[in-house]
């Protein structure tokens, strides 16, 4: 679950930006997990590319898509920078670039 939670933490940052209600949802993903909030701070404080994406399972493969997609959006803003690095990640995960587009609509 970690490297999911880097890709989110990535894809938050993409704008430059983690707003309020990205970081309070990456924190309840990240409680949920029972990832520390010592190890969820440190990640915040220095985010990777994000491009580490494991062995994932097609259902894991699935959520962590879906979570970029709600992260995405919860903050009411969704910038093209955004977009960009879903597309990017969702193609890693096998699907098409388009997938992003459907499932944010």
């Amino acid at each position: 679950m970690k490297s999911k939670l880097e890709i989110l933490i990535s894809l938050a940052n993409s704008d430059s930006k983690i707003s309020e209600n990205e970081e309070k949802l990456i924190r309840i993903i990240a409680r949920a997990n029972n990832i520390e909030h010592q190890e969820v701070d440190r990640l915040l404080q220095q985010p990777t590319s994000g491009t580490s994406l494991g062995n994932y399972t097609e259902e894991e493969k699935f959520e962590a898509l879906y979570l970029m997609i709600q992260l995405m959006k919860v903050d009411g803003q969704v910038f093209k920078s955004e977009i960009d690095f879903c597309e990017k990640i969702a193609e890693k995960l096998g699907y098409r670039k388009e997938v992003v587009r459907e499932l944010s609509a």
